[in-house]
């Protein structure tokens, strides 16, 4: 594991899928001031790149919910990670909305999901866990046994572990913060006294002051 998290972390820096500004913090929907911020939609015009991902999450799988059988991936994030993952595992796919469709048959879970089958979830990035929990919810309401969560990334914050926890769902991610972070710093594309400060906005983004560290 720890293996692969270097692994795709070297990878998402190389494509230029994580953006540092310490100096000047992206700001997030939810308001959150961040100094990384991840785009794991570049991985899908990155064909080396996306083949390490797209197997990783493929063995991820396999090791750690082998009784998977449907993926279904987050909108829209997810899709197209959730489709490509199931082909190499040979499983059914779909894809959850983020609303139910106001025409046709107004579905919310796209393809065919029967009650009680076992599903994962695949989603591209979690940093408070909200709308993937909400997934996970309406896949519960359907019928479905929801086994886990399989990510790209993960910031690791304490609200998406608690909301993970209370929620009672689990999920595993490829790479985390702390791997990103370190390997920033050993592959310069961030200074080493740069970690602490990435670290504290991960231990708590509401606390701004980590934004003076080199000041």
């Amino acid at each position: 594991m720890e293996h692969t998290a270097q692994l795709i972390a070297k990878d998402l820096l190389k494509i230029k899928a994580v953006f540092f500004r310490p100096e000047e913090p992206f700001t997030w929907a939810s308001g959150i001031k961040s100094p990384v911020y991840c785009d794991n939609r570049l991985t899908l015009t990155a064909p080396a790149v996306r083949s390490d991902v797209e197997n990783a999450l493929a063995d991820m799988i396999r090791r750690e919910y082998p009784d998977c059988q449907v993926l279904m991936g987050t909108s829209t994030a997810g899709i197209a990670h959730a489709a490509i993952t199931a082909h190499i595992l040979g499983l059914p796919m779909g894809y959850v909305r983020s609303g139910s469709k106001d025409h046709g048959r107004q579905n919310q879970i796209e393809g065919r999901l029967e009650p009680g089958q076992k599903v994962v979830v695949v989603e591209d990035l979690i940093s408070t866990g909200g709308s993937v929990i909400e997934v996970v919810n309406v896949l519960r309401d359907a019928g479905a046994e929801v086994l886990g969560i399989v990510s790209i990334f993960t910031y690791g914050m304490k609200k998406g572990l608690e909301r993970l926890a209370a929620a009672q769902v689990r999920n595993v991610s490829l790479t985390n913060f702390d791997a990103i972070a370190q390997v920033a710093a050993q592959e310069a594309y961030i200074k080493p006294e740069d970690i602490d400060r990435l670290l504290a906005f991960r231990d708590n983004p509401s606390d701004e002051s980590w934004m003076g560290g080199n000041k």
